[in-house]
């Protein structure tokens, strides 16, 4: 029964992620909105890292690098090492480049939605900030019913679905080690379901807190091994750069198989992994004290860039710089593993291993603030301790679940769950483009007055924003 269920969600899948239905549609989005921006994302990468540097307006509250934080914490997970393999692998050493392009354009989508979830915020009586997504949707367009459907696939495609796989594929690190039993499943899964339960359960801010000290530290060593690598085989520069470059634009063979090319799995793996566009970083985006929503929208595209130009690249130099040639049939975990063993020896099984583990931890995590927004949203009001409670520690069963019992099925369940999510959030910010360009030039041309911008929402046009009146 669930073989066959898969089969059809795999189907599904399939159509979904042709190269010229989910992927084109980011990467035009992504055109599109930096067309109309003018390229925020080149223009004011400066203006981005300035903001980054920035204090909450109110002490205590959720700063701009700690919404980041929680961000990248969901979108670097286990797919930046497996799922840029597999890219590499089943689309060529080319996949890369067009995973950069894939992130460049992005960007744009990431300003805009996170700006959007800024303006549409709202705040608790403890003057958190919280929003997303379902909350432009009912605010700005007055659609709740759009707002309950998004909230929903989120729960469904989080909860049920990353976050089940992140734990699967903790323990699957573990597998290749002599001392890998039945139980280790079982075990792996349990040490990850009392951490993230003691993560969750000391409440919101608490948990922004331990990620602005784990993500950064875990990215950065993870940035260093790689260079480490590319250093080392620095000899083989031109080849590997060659290949990437002679792959990306070998366009008889891109176009002759376009479903399998380097184009489709780059810009695939890039959409994917940074996540712009569909819907789910603005949650983090919504939860930062700042005094202007284009400067959350500026902070959210260096997340895109964190998470596709940094973190996927190491991936992709750990493998191609080890000297291993790509094939489909070492697709995924194979490949990365033999890249990290040839170049770094018996360290590399162990920095891979603690690698899948930490990314796999700290999307829980991320994962899960964005599950516990949209349960807000659904009860209208901040839940009850009894049913948070509840609801944290079903979260921890079923991290504790993915690592014993997780199937092909979530995986591919997880994908169609994130493509609805696309196709219900990316309509909403074309036609939500308007309010975000307004909030874009009215910061700028603050800027250009020598004015500490501040946002107010009807001198822009905004007249169902509750935080900025």
């Amino acid at each position: 029964m669930l073989d066959q269920i898969d089969g059809a969600v795999k189907l599904v899948d399939g159509v979904l992620y042709q190269p010229w239905f989910v992927p084109l549609l980011l990467l035009l989005a992504g055109l599109y909105f930096s067309v109309r921006l003018r390229f925020p994302q080149f223009r004011l990468l400066g203006e981005a890292f300035r903001v980054l540097r920035e204090k909450p307006v109110a002490p205590g509250s959720v700063s701009s690098y700690g919404a980041l934080m929680l961000s990248v914490a969901s979108r670097v997970n286990p797919g930046n090492i497996l799922g840029v393999s597999a890219a590499l692998c089943l689309g060529g050493a080319g996949a890369i480049f067009w995973m950069w392009i894939a992130a460049i354009f992005g960007a744009a989508s990431a300003f805009v939605e996170a700006t959007l979830a800024q303006i549409f915020k709202k705040r608790d009586e403890a003057g958190n900030c919280f929003g997303g997504p379902a909350y432009y949707m009912q605010m700005a367009l007055g659609q709740r019913w759009l707002g309950v459907l998004f909230a929903l696939l989120v729960m469904l495609a989080y909860l049920l679905g990353f976050n089940m796989l992140a734990s699967y594929h903790a323990q699957e690190a573990f597998s290749g080690y002599a001392f890998y039993t039945g139980m280790t499943p079982l075990i792996v899964g349990g040490v990850l379901a009392l951490l993230f339960a003691v993560c969750v359960l000391s409440g919101t801010k608490r948990l922004i807190g331990l990620l602005k000290i784990v993500v950064p530290i875990m990215t950065l060593c993870y940035l260093v091994v790689s260079l480490v690598v590319l250093f080392t085989h620095l000899s083989l520069f031109p080849q590997v750069f060659g290949s990437i470059f002679r792959s990306a634009f070998d366009f008889k063979a891109i176009f002759g198989g376009l479903t399998g090319s380097c184009l489709a799995w780059g810009i695939r793996r890039g959409a994917c992994s940074s996540e712009a566009g569909m819907g789910a970083a603005p949650h983090a985006a919504a939860a930062a004290d700042v005094a202007h929503p284009a400067k959350q929208g500026l902070v959210e595209m260096l997340g895109v860039y964190i998470d596709t130009l940094l973190v996927c690249t190491a991936t992709a130099f750990l493998c191609l710089f080890s000297g291993q040639t790509p094939a489909p049939e070492a697709a995924g975990a194979a490949y990365v593993q033999s890249g990290v063993q040839s170049a770094l020896g018996g360290f590399g099984a162990v920095f891979l291993t603690v690698s899948v583990c930490l990314f796999a931890f700290t999307s829980l995590l991320g994962n899960y603030y964005y599950v516990e927004s949209c349960l807000r949203f659904l009860c209208r009001r901040e839940p009850g301790k009894a049913v948070l409670l509840i609801f944290r520690v079903l979260a921890a069963a079923l991290v504790f679940a993915g690592a014993i019992f997780s199937t092909a099925l979530v995986h591919d369940a997880a994908l169609l769950l994130q493509a609805l999510m696309l196709l219900c959030n990316l309509p909403v910010l074309v036609i939500l483009t308007k309010p975000a360009m307004a909030a874009l030039r009215d910061y700028e041309w603050q800027k250009r007055k020598d004015r500490l911008p501040v946002y107010r929402a009807e001198a822009n046009g905004v007249k169902t924003s509750e935080c900025w009146k």
